[in-house]
């Protein structure tokens, strides 16, 4: 029945009897009554309680320990339980799901707010999960804490699902659990010394497979430093921005941009235009200059000028148009430097300046807005980062768009160097998506007989951890699935809120893999 915001449901068992849960015998003694309280999932966003009546029976068994017991309802109640099985199921896969303070809100708006710490200790009393031994295992770090504390996750490939968690990710910790788990065949990994020398005490066995992913990304890690050591070239040549310049002032004539020209536009403009045309309309009429200044409400020297101009454009022409300027002797420098691409007032004043130029800065300004607006530069296109470069190398040439795929070309045509990375980088690429391992030894004489010294520790990098390379290149399996769980583990850490530690951490990520979540 409906008590303010809380909905109470009152109940009794009606069983004839129960089961002791320690001999398993039936008994109908009753002993006592007693009323039990049951949090249950909300309805309606109301909080429901149970109010339970359960009996306390007497065990019939004289050799049982249990001398008296509480009956349970199945599906309902739990032993010590104050909330009910579906509620606690509820609550469990919230905890793994969210954890911490997340889990905690939104408990609270699903009407059965718990804490925090009770979410925690939901996954602590979780049973611990069971591990199997795949037969192709991937292995690889996370990290706990960035630059300090690092894990080792272990992924069966086969399902892409993991199979555990360690604590640290040294070489002793790793082989002790290859040890335990025997069975392994396959080992996707790193190429990290540690990793490979775990592989070899736990799993002398097993082969080893290095991961096409960690591959790639240690050569595009040469290829970025490469880039690094030509980045003067990335910048496209200044020549190309100022060659449309070049040729539009060898079209013009540039004496025009010491003349001015009629105002069109303006109040001004506007009014001599409509003085001019009313007073020529009159004089067509025959009317004399005086009636006309008279009519027109204008001085008689106005009208005269009026009068006297063959057209508008006359009168608005400036009263210096056509005279020398103190720039003039100047102005040839000026051309020069603005084709060469300095299109700065201040400095092309100083310039001039040093050249013996006596007049002020504003003219300069003024005329050079004038070639600004006559010849205007095109912004200089800003020079690809490092990183844009280093990601078109290594990216496949059909994902490239139209611009990007421009700019690279123009790129490889000014750095030879760069040229001869890229056609090392797809010679690689095609190894790797063909599994052409049986072709690597020649790919590595290729680049050892190039000038590319970041290649070239790369190449000695391979050498190191060669037959695990050349199976990387050559077998069907990679641990890519592992970048998505490390992603997952970040998300799960930053859940818990500092406020978990290792086994909390290892049992969500197991349990969440296994469906509960």
């Amino acid at each position: 029945m409906p008590d303010g915001e809380l909905i109470a449901v009152r109940a009794r068992t009606a069983a004839e009897g129960a089961v002791c849960p320690a001999c398993g015998s039936l008994s109908a003694r009753v002993h006592s009554r007693y009323v039990r309280r049951l949090a249950d999932s909300a309805v309606g966003r109301r909080p429901v309680l149970i109010e339970l009546q359960v009996r306390r029976f007497r065990c019939g068994q004289p050799f049982c320990r249990q001398v008296t017991f509480v009956e349970q309802v199945d599906g309902l109640t739990v032993r010590y339980g104050r909330r009910s099985a579906g509620l606690q199921t509820v609550l469990e896969r919230l905890a793994v799901m969210l954890a911490g303070r997340a889990g905690a809100r939104l408990s609270h708006a699903l009407a059965a707010g718990v804490s925090r710490s009770t979410l925690l200790r939901l996954i602590r009393r979780l049973p611990e999960p069971g591990t199997s031994t795949p037969r192709v295992l991937g292995v690889d770090e996370f990290a706990l804490r960035k630059g300090h504390n690092y894990g080792t996750i272990l992924i069966d490939i086969e399902t892409r699902q993991p199979v555990d968690l360690l604590p640290d990710r040294t070489t002793s910790t790793v082989a002790r659990w290859l040890a335990n788990h025997p069975g392994v065949e396959v080992i996707c990994r790193d190429r990290s010394a540690a990793y490979a020398e775990a592989g070899r005490l736990g799993a002398p066995n097993a082969i080893h497979v290095a991961d096409r992913w960690h591959i790639w990304s240690n050569l595009a890690e040469a290829v970025e430093k490469t880039v690094v050591q030509h980045r003067a070239l990335l910048q496209e040549p200044h020549h190309s921005t100022t060659a449309p310049v070049i040729a539009a002032m060898k079209n013009t004539n540039l004496e025009q941009l010491s003349s001015a020209g009629p105002r069109t536009t303006g109040r001004l403009s506007d009014r001599v235009r409509e003085q001019h045309a009313a007073v020529h309309a009159l004089l067509d009429q025959g009317v004399g200059l005086r009636a006309i200044g008279r009519q027109l409400g204008l001085a008689r020297n106005t009208i005269r000028r009026l009068a006297n101009a063959g057209s508008a454009d006359e009168l608005l022409v400036g009263r210096w148009a056509g005279r020398a300027s103190i720039l003039d002797p100047y102005k040839s420098y000026l051309h020069q430097r603005w084709v060469e691409g300095c299109t700065v007032a201040r400095r092309l004043f100083e310039e001039v300046r040093e050249r013996g130029y006596p007049g002020g800065e504003n003219v300069v300004k003024v005329y050079v807005a004038k070639l600004r607006e006559s010849f205007p530069h095109d912004a200089p296109r800003k020079a690809p980062s490092v990183r844009n470069v280093t990601s078109w190398l290594t990216r496949h040439p059909d994902r490239l768009t139209d611009d990007q795929a421009q700019q690279l070309k123009a790129i490889l045509v000014r750095c030879p160097a760069l040229d001869r990375t890229a056609h090392h980088v797809r010679a690689f690429a095609e190894l790797m998506n063909n599994r052409q391992g049986k072709h690597l030894d020649q790919w590595l004489t290729n680049v050892r007989a190039d000038d590319l010294p970041a290649l070239h520790t790369f190449v000695t990098g391979l050498d190191q951890d060669l037959d695990a390379v050349v199976a990387g290149l050559s077998l069907r399996y990679s641990s890519g699935a592992v970048e998505g769980h490390n992603n997952k583990i970040k998300m799960l850490k930053r859940q818990m809120f500092g406020r978990a530690n290792f086994d909390l951490l290892r049992k969500r990520v197991l349990l969440s893999a296994r469906g509960r979540s």
